[in-house]
């Protein structure tokens, strides 16, 4: 491992018990910063209502450390933005947001557009399939920017169990991720969950990053934020266990793809001859071909959008 990262592990990377909440409460109080929690979410009426509620319980009601709770919701056909509203979320639908750009399917557009709608000073982005969530997921990874200012993006790692095996989980982390960083950006190889999607920053970064509209959007902006912030800016908290509802090994090769798309974009800004995937389904006579198109689309800083611009004029 490159010496710069062994010291970048022994520097950047804590525990969530590190911070107690008084500290990063006084924190807050002291520097005057706003937190918005976000989470993106589509068809997650089962996981979004408890997510919600216990944010708002522990950090919103028993403590003051988040200011504004948005749930924005991408198309769901369930009663997500029902769940999410009832449990005290203010739901914002995608196709709401910046309604003069039509909207495309993915992660990663919902996140870029979620900045037009929230005001934090710091935003922190929680999926909504987590179960046995604990607000830890979000004042663990919220602390650091509160309490140093150098820190300007923190990922959450954690455990990632799979049908009961301890560790076995984050399969295109393991087999795409880790590989292409290790090997194109060893700086970043100290990340223990580089896909991970509970994550935090400061609006002043975010909204100069540009944003893949899919599945590529936590590789993209972690390459991104080095190359504008610098490896000191970047940070890791461990708050414990993620468990979450697991993706079919198809899903898996198509976020795969969409993560090789986002490197090679970083890599070189070539040319991709055939932006798409074939997998195959075994049907009544064999094996059948299944095409699927591989995101290929990033969102610009938000910073040169001119919504955004005129509303930080306000």
């Amino acid at each position: 491992m490159l010496e710069e990262v062994e010291r970048w592990l022994s520097t950047r990377s804590w525990s969530a018990n590190e911070r107690p909440l008084h500290r990063i409460l006084a924190a807050k109080q002291r520097t005057g910063q706003t937190v918005s929690v976000v989470l993106p979410a589509l068809n997650e009426e089962a996981t979004v209502g408890d997510i919600v509620s216990v944010i708002r319980h522990d950090l919103m009601r028993q403590v003051p450390l988040v200011d504004e709770l948005v749930v924005v919701d991408s198309g769901s056909t369930d009663r997500t933005s029902e769940v999410a509203a009832a449990a005290g979320a203010r739901v914002v639908h995608r196709d709401a947001i910046l309604p003069r750009l039509p909207a495309v399917p993915g992660k990663g557009e919902v996140l870029w557009r979620s900045l037009l709608v929230t005001r934090g000073d710091i935003v922190c982005f929680v999926d909504a399939d987590l179960r046995d969530f604990s607000s830890d997921f979000v004042s663990g990874i919220v602390g650091p920017l509160l309490t140093d200012p150098d820190v300007d993006l923190v990922k959450a790692m954690y455990d990632r169990p799979l049908a009961g095996a301890a560790g076995q989980g984050g399969r295109v982390t393991e087999l795409m991720a880790r590989p292409l960083l290790n090997m194109h950006w060893p700086q970043l190889a100290g990340f223990v969950q580089p896909l991970g999607g509970e994550y935090a920053a400061r609006r002043s970064l975010l909204e100069q990053l540009p944003f893949p509209v899919g599945y590529g959007v936590e590789l993209g902006m972690l390459v991104d934020a080095l190359h504008l912030a610098g490896l000191d800016a970047l940070a890791q908290v461990d708050v414990g266990v993620r468990k979450h509802r697991h993706q079919d090994g198809q899903a898996l090769g198509r976020m795969a793809a969409a993560i090789y798309r986002t490197a090679q974009l970083r890599l070189a800004r070539g040319h991709l001859i055939r932006p798409s995937l074939t997998q195959f389904e075994r049907g009544e006579d064999g094996f059948e071909p299944r095409t699927y198109s591989v995101d290929t689309e990033e969102r610009p800083p938000m910073v040169d959008i001119a919504e955004y611009q005129a509303r930080k004029a306000a």
